[in-house]
């Protein structure tokens, strides 16, 4: 949760900028909704995927609202509402317009030309996508990390912005007891090579180094912020 607390502050500033439309895509939600909390109020639309039917399944939960879901959001709602400047107690507006504007929950693959069934998506494409931690985490070497690149950047506009967010020097992480997952380690320079040879124009990129007492659950040595813009 340390890794993705941390795409709260690195998107929330980002989204009151010139990103902004109609239809966001998150690509890769996993079970978990932070990483769209802002981009609800700057987009009219939000459509989450992921390649597992128990993390699509999670989503959907909340987004009925039948007490079905297993985590807790309210403190990350409040949280968001406070780095844009309101009061916590405006989560339950902000967790109602995130649910008015989610679409659906859809499955993906990134690693396949067409990520998204032909239909899911309008003609023109999506304005904006978002990812985060996914990328380099299912892909197993660092051409299918730029083919990913290229593969999802089929889902946008030309124009549209890509937010990604993801892990530097990590080869692994921990799943659970026992379970220890491999990734492809990557690094500043690979990445923004990856990103020009998938037809992105780099707009923007920051680089976070982890301290040595985070690396708790996996052997990154940091994570990278990347903004940038579909040729």
């Amino acid at each position: 949760m340390i890794l993705r607390g941390r795409v709260l502050l690195l998107l929330s500033p980002t989204f009151p900028g010139n990103v902004s439309g109609e239809l966001l895509v998150d690509i890769g939600s996993g079970p978990t909704l932070h990483q769209v909390m802002s981009g609800c109020e700057v987009f009219n639309k939000v459509l989450l995927t992921d390649f597992l039917e128990v993390n699509r399944q999670e989503l959907r939960s909340w987004l009925q609202d039948e007490g079905g879901c297993s985590l807790d959001w309210t403190p990350f709602l409040q949280h968001v509402c406070k780095l844009e400047g309101r009061q916590p107690s405006a989560w339950t507006e902000k967790a109602a317009k995130l649910r008015q504007v989610i679409m659906d929950i859809v499955p993906i693959d990134v690693n396949h030309p067409q990520p998204l069934a032909l239909d899911v998506l309008p003609s023109a494409g999506a304005d904006c996508l978002v990812s985060s931690y996914c990328l380099e985490s299912v892909s197993p070497d660092l051409a299918a990390f730029t083919r990913a690149l290229g593969h999802i950047g089929r889902l946008l506009w030309p124009g549209g912005h890509l937010l990604l967010i993801g892990t530097l020097g990590m080869s692994y992480y921990i799943g659970g007891p026992g379970l220890k997952i491999p990734t492809i380690p990557v690094n500043e320079a690979q990445v923004c090579a990856s990103l020009k040879e998938s037809g992105y124009t780099l707009i923007r990129l920051e680089v976070y180094t982890w301290p040595q007492d985070m690396k708790l659950f996996d052997d990154a040595s940091g994570v990278f912020f990347v903004k940038a813009m579909k040729e």
